[in-house]
């Protein structure tokens, strides 16, 4: 499962010459550029690394994780070690400091010490290469016992994998046999490793892979054009069967990457292709009808369930690709047409679960498919893609970091093309749709003002409020209200008054001489 960088470009590469007439018109093409250092394992192998393996290649990985391993088991075997010669020392200074002991009780430390020698030598046994091919004979060996999961009722899928696997393997007469009968062990002994970690599964796999082909080479003397079609069978059988508990497993983080790649994609919705120099011409109803086939088979490659068949979507929809940039072009395509055509249409797509199926491909796929062949060609360039769009900014885009981020936010979108600018030929849906794209974007930038205009009348009217409130507060204050107590009335003339005192006193007659 590792590319060699050299060998790739010289595969579908195009002429240098062809490349020379190019290179006057990058400084007007904005090409993406995208690091293949970056890429690479970070060991200098010269083979494509996988974030997968953190950063290595599959077989520096591999070497890397030997390494760790033995590591381990030897770090463990000195500790063995070492808990012995202290418990030796403990029981020879307890020995001697208690002197005579009698018969019976030296007999019970004689034989306490011998199991504790046994056991040392049982965990050193265990870390030895001769336990552990010991210990995968046992396993077989136990795997031999028949498994309910294995024996229950197939799915039709299932059914018909199995038939015609038993009948290609029926034209390699004895290997045939030896073939199947491996097959089903590795399936029961797979049954029984479940708890262990996606990665000890792949590693499993990729040996028994390596195993299988080894023996079709050496020991029956198949030819290698034989050995790769049983290969692939192989992995058709026995992957068919294991897809449902390898593929994204709730062990790992794959299902939380498929979101957050999901979510990215669907922010990059506004990217068009003149953004990312897409040399291809949509208005031309072949290539369209090419780049709606190229979509079709990146999301198809979700519904396989082989590695091999989603490897086989990956071409496909690369073919498409080549043919669409060939048709607009009028020539070959190249590898600096090829890699943004792909990021557009994986853009365009978005293909569902896309970092759980490049994983379960990295993982459980024939390793010779990815390391050489257009598969590991195409497959590669799907990981740049994936890379790319994960780390796309403004500077990609030849963008301003202002206008990148409201395209994002989704604030406004990129201006479209005029009506008057549209070729006679172009659908009339088309055309539609990009008007409506512009109405929504006129409606989305008069909703945001009316929702500004609102909050800002809102702000206005509680400083209103409370502005009014303040000043009758500081009126109430100065002019504090005083309530008098009320006055008695007065009595009428004309009613009967008891008490006369409180009246004046009565008018006299008075005479004068005149």
């Amino acid at each position: 499962m590792y590319f060699y960088l050299k060998h790739v470009k010289g595969d579908l590469s195009a002429p240098r010459r062809s490349r020379r007439k190019k290179m006057s018109l990058k400084s007007e093409r904005r090409g993406i550029h995208v690091d293949q250092s970056e890429l690479l394992c970070k060991k200098g192998c010269g083979y494509y690394g996988n974030p997968a393996w953190q950063g290595f290649c599959s077989k520096c990985w591999r070497e890397e994780y030997h390494k760790a391993r033995q590591k381990q088991i030897q770090e463990d075997w000195e500790l063995a070690e070492r808990l012995q010669r202290e418990e030796e020392e403990a029981f020879a200074s307890s020995h001697s400091t208690q002197g005579a002991q009698s018969l019976t009780f030296s007999k019970f430390e004689e034989k306490k010490t011998n199991e504790k020698t046994r056991k040392v030598t049982t965990v050193k046994k265990f870390f030895s290469a001769s336990s552990r091919t010991g210990a995968k004979k046992a396993e077989i060996q136990e795997a031999k016992a028949p498994s309910p999961s294995i024996n229950r009722q197939a799915s039709i899928e299932t059914d018909r994998v199995s038939k015609e696997f038993i009948e290609f393997l029926k034209t390699y007469h004895k290997p045939g046999q030896d073939i199947y009968k491996q097959c089903k062990m590795f399936l029961e002994a797979m049954h029984h490793k479940r708890e262990l970690s996606i990665e000890e599964q792949s590693e499993c796999a990729q040996d028994f892979y390596q195993n299988v082909a080894e023996k079709l080479q050496t020991r029956w003397k198949v030819s290698p054009e034989r050995v790769e079609k049983a290969m692939d069978q192989i992995e058709k059988y026995i992957m068919t069967r294991l897809y449902k508990y390898v593929f994204c497993p709730e062990t790992t983080d794959d299902e939380k990457k498929d979101l957050v790649v999901q979510k990215r994609i669907r922010a990059l919705h506004w990217v068009t292709p003149q953004m990312l120099c897409v040399p291809v011409n949509e208005d031309i109803p072949e290539v369209s009808d090419m780049v709606v086939k190229a979509i079709t088979d990146i999301i198809e490659m979700d519904s396989k369930r082989v590695p091999r068949d989603k490897l086989a979507c990956i071409t496909k929809c690369s073919k498409h690709i080549f043919n669409a940039i060939k048709i607009t072009k009028n020539e070959p395509a190249s590898a600096d047409d090829f890699l943004p055509t792909l990021i557009y249409i994986v853009l365009k797509g978005n293909p569902p679960r896309l970092q759980s199926n490049i994983q379960y491909i990295t993982r459980f796929c024939n390793p010779s498919r990815l390391m050489t062949g257009e598969d590991g060609y195409y497959f590669t360039n799907l990981c740049c893609a994936v890379a790319f769009i994960e780390k796309l900014d403004a500077q990609s885009l030849n963008l301003s970091q202002e206008d990148f981020d409201r395209y994002m936010s989704g604030q406004t979108s990129p201006k479209k093309q005029e009506s008057e600018n549209w070729s006679p030929d172009v659908c009339l849906g088309v055309k539609q749709m990009y008007k409506n794209l512009d109405l929504l974007s006129q409606l989305n930038e008069r909703q945001e003002r009316i929702v500004s205009e609102a909050k800002k009348l809102e702000r206005d009217l509680i400083d209103w409020t409370d502005g009014i409130t303040k000043e009758v507060q500081d009126i109430v204050e100065k002019y504090p209200l005083e309530i008098k107590p009320k006055n008695q009335a007065l009595a009428a003339i004309d009613s009967e008054n008891v008490e006369n005192d409180k009246l004046p006193p009565p008018l006299q007659p008075q005479v004068y001489a005149g």
